[in-house]
């Protein structure tokens, strides 16, 4: 499919100034680097492409994920470079808002996308991206979102045990005073101006391989092979191999590649625990973080690992992965009608975070993460203390049944005038 016009207006800089002290007076705290632009000294550097910012752990330049709370949980967004798993839900409802809040961050700043698919066409998956909320409004949405679907038992104080009234609220992960990222309305859909100005590349398997092209038998699927080939002639042609220099200005390329390892695909590794293709999907992630890894690019890859017979395979692909993460919905579980669960939608799982140039992989120290949307926004919360919570209270009311039961059966039965802790 044939990429449309570059946009003009979110590739510019952000106009930070520039030191003008020469290089004999650069003292040991300053480090020297190379300018983005080239030899000139009085040029931008790297960092200033838009949508993009340094990591404070390590330097590494990053990007938003399209959801700022996300990018708080990943150390301050998705590093270039590098490459996050989506583990899709079962009933695959919310790991496509993640995705096409990725892709509307790129088309938000200007970064160039590339977008793959075996299910449904690029550029109907570009209409259907949501709609970004001016800043000065974000806050407000997200205030008047959570305000709207309190639920009436929150503000009944309890009169069982009133010291609950002091445990601390549960931890919600909202808005940011950082510019970095934006916030997304899932109810309606981006500007059409902004698709048409943007420019983007789009991948659609149906449309790229015929059913007489023949492949050996040990390499690669058609379908991984031809987007492989197609992902590098992207990158070298319009310049992102960071290992040449780019004539024109720098900009990011944002690669989004949907359902990956699924049967559409011509994968079988989830149709049989031992198929004819099970090294296909971890030959291509080795040779697609080899192609990121020297080039100005983000991936992400929604997968269906739920539907992965060998579970070797999916170890594979989460050590082949940089950054994972994992969504769980309750539809059709027993959470559903849990009632300490009943303002969520599901669990979010923070399986892995890259540790940048090491060999091994960082664990998320965060854990117990839900997830909602209401209305118009994607929101991700902490529940370990609202759980430790309901157990408290259930347990208390246990105890409260059962020295009730005592009373009736026993009419000599007093209940004592002080309760000792439960807890």
């Amino acid at each position: 499919m044939a990429a449309v016009a570059t946009c003009g207006s979110g590739a510019g800089t952000t106009g930070s100034a520039v030191a003008t002290a020469s290089k004999s007076n650069v003292t040991s705290f300053q480090r020297r680097g190379p300018r983005a632009s080239g030899t000139n000294d009085s040029g931008p550097r790297l960092v200033s492409i838009a949508g993009t910012r340094p990591s404070v752990r390590n330097g590494q330049l990053l990007v938003s994920t399209g959801l700022p709370a996300l990018d708080q949980l990943l150390g301050g967004g998705l590093a270039i470079g590098t490459v996050l798993l989506i583990e899709e839900d079962k009933y695959n409802i919310y790991s496509p808002l993640l995705f096409k809040c990725f892709l509307a961050e790129g088309i938000v700043n200007g970064h160039t996308l590339l977008v793959a698919s075996a299910k449904e066409d690029p550029a109907n998956i570009l209409q259907e991206l949501p709609a970004p909320l001016l800043d000065d409004n974000s806050k407000k949405e997200f205030d008047e979102d959570v305000y709207n679907h309190k639920t009436p038992e929150s503000n009944i104080k309890m009169k069982i045990a009133w010291r609950y009234q002091l445990l601390p609220k549960m931890e919600q992960i909202g808005p940011v005073s950082s510019r970095f990222g934006h916030y997304y309305d899932a109810s309606k859909r981006i500007p059409q101006e902004l698709i048409e100005a943007s420019n983007w590349h789009g991948f659609f398997l149906p449309e790229k391989i015929s059913s007489t092209l023949k492949v050996e038998p040990c390499s690669l699927t058609p379908g991984y092979i031809k987007l492989l080939q197609f992902i590098q002639n992207i990158i070298y042609e319009e310049g992102f191999d960071g290992s040449n220099p780019q004539k024109k200005q720098r900009n990011v390329l944002r690669i989004g590649i949907q359902n990956l390892g699924s049967p559409l695909w011509g994968d079988d590794i989830c149709c049989a625990e031992n198929g004819s293709n099970s090294h296909s999907l971890t030959k291509f992630l080795y040779v697609l973080r080899g192609l990121l890894r020297t080039s100005l690019s983000a991936c992400i890859i929604t997968m269906p690992t739920h539907l992965i017979q060998n579970k070797t395979i999916i170890a594979r692909v989460t050590n082949l992965s940089d950054t994972v993460i994992g969504l769980e919905s309750f539809i059709g579980s027993e959470r559903e009608t849990n009632p300490l669960y009943k303002d969520y939608h599901g669990l979010i799982h923070i399986r892995q975070i890259p540790r940048l140039n090491n060999l091994i992989c960082d664990e998320s120290d965060v854990k117990d993460l839900a997830f909602k949307l209401k209305r118009k926004l994607f929101t991700i919360e902490c529940i370990t203390k609202l759980r430790s919570y309901g157990l408290s209270q259930k347990y208390f009311l246990s105890r409260h049944l059962q020295r009730k039961c005592s009373m009736k059966k026993n009419p000599c039965f007093k209940e004592p005038h002080t309760l000792k802790k439960i807890y």
